[in-house]
């Protein structure tokens, strides 16, 4: 994922003729990230502008999980590099994952950036860009065991004021083999869960209608009331299902998702949470990276293939409705075909609403290009992706099959991307339903008079689908609580 913040739909900016261009790369904690960064730089009089001619601060938010997303952000800088000749006093700076892991390639070798911020360090800033203004180059990668910006209230980036990303943790101890982000983002910290709340509760009274709960394995969540406070809540301990409820309650009409799930942490608990809220939709994104158990012991996993399955299946039995989505990575060190092959059993068996796809890229530091060599060709690589890829969009077809016929409550988010006359939202389920606007409203709804407008509730019928949408006709507007 990457994208431009292009406008501000609501958080306060200044007004200032100084400005920051910003662009995130990867995962959703960045984006989030992103909007700290542009809270730091509002305090500091900075405006955001998606006018990349209009600004005095640049700043790249990376990734490093994988080397084609290390190539987009090298060739980003390397323009924004080129502008600068024409406009000495531009401060470039790179934020995130990969700054962390080549602040001094990106500083010294390559001469790409000024300043270099890792994910723990965004209150540095404005110490940072004083250096950078003084002549010389600004860095601090330094990990935190404590940093969770709970009291920075972000800038809603690019927001279409509907739904938000709310942080809840952040790190990672999890020494997945393949993967940077203990390296990067550091050991997990859980965010006080008053802070949690009192984010989504203002979130809530802004109009906001949904919120997404992040972190790198949220279901690690913990945290613990200090002896030391006052009140019955003293050395009282918040897990993940405690979370969610205190959220939940709110207000039944907010909608709360949250991402990722680690597959050894997801428990019952959860689950019999999610049933209980109507509020808390019906969605979980549970990598599983491989179905051979051979090659999940060498990626450190710490589950295997026949807990993995035990965990759907208890997802399947108490979430009958709950649709489950994936992480696979193909040609992991070792791997055979007959690992391949469990791989694509196991999506049979599982039948997943829909995957995130990829071949397995070494990532230096890690403890896989340390110890494993990566010795799957890259043809070997490529034909199974594809076979990962096109059994994927066959389940993805059919599991949105399953939903035509039916009614689906969606939280309209906006116009369709291919047709100002449609709208567009999702389900609890968090799938894309499209639907037709006031130009095509049936007789009865222009009658009555009703308003579609992001943020409404409305009923959908579902009469077609793709392996990436549902396609449908409102059947009534929703007045009641979901």
């Amino acid at each position: 994922m990457s994208g431009q913040f292009s406008g501000i739909l609501k958080g306060g900016l200044p007004q200032t003729d100084k400005f920051l261009y910003m662009e995130s790369y990867g995962c959703q904690m960045n984006f989030s990230d992103s909007e700290i960064v542009a809270s730091v730089m509002a305090d500091l009089g900075y405006g955001v502008t998606d006018e990349l001619a209009r600004a005095d601060v640049v700043m790249i938010n990376t990734c490093s999980i994988r080397e084609n997303a290390e190539q987009k952000v090298r060739a980003r800088l390397q323009h924004f590099r080129s502008m600068k000749r024409h406009k000495p006093s531009m401060i470039i700076g790179v934020l995130g994952c990969m700054a962390e892991r080549l602040k001094s390639k990106l500083l010294e070798q390559e001469q790409l950036v000024d300043l270099v911020v890792g994910p723990d360090a965004y209150k540095d800033l404005p110490g940072l860009l004083e250096q950078v203004q003084g002549g010389q180059q600004a860095v601090n990668v330094l990990l935190s065991r404590e940093e969770t910006y709970a009291e920075i209230a972000p800038v809603r980036l690019g927001s279409n004021g509907v739904t938000a990303f709310v942080t809840i943790m952040r790190g990672c101890d999890n020494m997945c083999s393949f993967c940077v982000v203990p390296f990067t983002r550091g050991r997990e910290r859980s965010r006080d869960p008053h802070s949690i709340y009192k984010e989504c509760q203002e979130l809530w009274s802004q109009g906001y209608k949904e919120v997404t709960l992040l972190g790198q394995n949220v279901d690690s969540y913990r945290w613990q009331v200090p002896k030391a406070s006052a009140g019955k809540d003293a050395g009282l301990t918040y897990w993940f299902a405690d979370l969610l409820a205190y959220i939940a309650s709110i207000s039944p009409d907010l909608r709360v998702r949250f991402s990722t799930s680690h597959p050894k942490d997801i428990t019952d608990e959860v689950l019999h949470t999610m049933a209980r809220h109507n509020n808390l939709c019906k969605n979980i994104h549970l990598p599983v990276q491989s179905g051979s158990s051979k090659v999940l012991a060498r990626m450190n996993r710490t589950y295997d293939r026949p807990w993995y399955l035990q965990r759907v299946e208890a997802i399947r039995r108490i979430l009958p409705d709950c649709a489950i989505t994936t992480d696979i990575i193909v040609g992991f060190c070792g791997e055979t075909e007959e690992d391949h092959r469990e791989t694509l059993s196991l999506m049979e068996m599982v039948r997943f609403d829909s995957a995130y796809m990829f071949a397995y890229s070494e990532r230096p530091g890690t403890l896989a290009a340390r110890k494993y060599p990566d010795d799957v060709s890259e043809e070997i690589k490529k034909r199974r992706l594809a076979e990962v890829m096109a059994l994927q969009d066959q389940h993805s077809s059919e599991r949105n099959q399953e939903e035509e016929g039916q009614a689906h409550q969606v939280l309209i988010e906006g116009k369709s991307r291919r047709s100002d006359q449609d709208w567009c939202g999702r389900n609890s389920r968090n799938k894309m339903v499209v639907f037709p606007g006031h130009a095509n409203a049936s007789k009865d709804e222009l009658i009555a008079g009703i308003k579609m407008l992001p943020g409404t509730y409305v009923d959908v019928v579902v009469h077609c689908s793709t392996k990436a949408t549902l396609l449908g006709q409102v059947s009534k507007f929703e007045e009641v609580h979901i």
